[in-house]
């Protein structure tokens, strides 16, 4: 495993951005030990943040004590499933109250579609990924839901390691930046029942998409 050595801010949150996406994309497999020791040498930290990212990796299930240290969980196929039925039905629900609010404010999400086009018109996948995941999180805001935005928050960093690497599969990003336009006009103007189905239709997408990367990597890395 070769990981590059981390330079920035915000040290362990980017420790823990960079185990979780090895964990989803399954290039460190369930019951890998975790060493501190090991990991602080691969990405060029000290201990302290490989600590804090194991511990947040932690509270989101992603690694556990197993013996005297802690190991990867893993995300099973059934996990994937439960991931995505959650999201569908946070944000379809979040799309309910968007067209309930009374004031709506819709200028952040309409910013966040300016930067998916710019994304998608340069091919730039990982940009792509973090306006596609800001697009949604504006949409919380404009339901003004405070606990279903807290439920949000609490999964957003495991959505967004899938969302990264189902977007690194998209040939052409246009397509998804259509559909949450799409999304955005039928919510605003009032047709829930057609921001749903585009919707669930985006998320269906992104998880066949992801699911076809982990079955090819499986297969790479057991090809007998």
């Amino acid at each position: 495993m070769t990981i590059a050595p981390v330079q920035r801010n915000a040290l362990g949150d980017q420790v823990a951005a960079r185990l979780r996406l090895l964990i989803v994309t399954g290039q460190l497999p369930a019951g890998y030990r975790l060493v501190e020791a090991s990991l602080s040498a691969d990405f060029g930290v000290s201990r302290g943040p490989v600590r804090d990212a194991l511990g947040t990796l932690q509270s989101e299930g992603l690694v556990a004590v197993q013996g005297r240290g802690l190991s990867v969980v893993g995300l099973t196929a059934e996990d994937l499933v439960e991931l995505f039925s959650l999201r569908r039905t946070l944000e379809t629900f979040a799309l309910r109250e968007c067209a309930a609010a009374a004031d709506p404010v819709w200028s952040p999400a309409e910013d966040r579609l300016a930067e998916l086009d710019q994304a998608a018109d340069d091919g730039d996948a990982v940009a792509f990924a973090h306006a596609d995941l800001a697009f949604h999180t504006s949409l919380y805001h404009v339901a003004g839901h405070r606990r279903l935005l807290r439920v949000w928050n609490g999964y957003r960093p495991t959505f967004a390691a899938l969302l990264e690497v189902a977007t690194s599969q998209d040939r052409d990003l246009h397509p998804s930046a259509d559909s949450h336009r799409l999304i955005l006009e039928r919510v605003r103007a009032g047709d829930v029942a057609a921001a749903e189905r585009e919707l669930v239709d985006h998320l269906e997408g992104a998880r066949a998409r992801l699911e076809r990367f982990r079955a090819a990597h499986h297969d790479e890395q057991d090809p007998g």
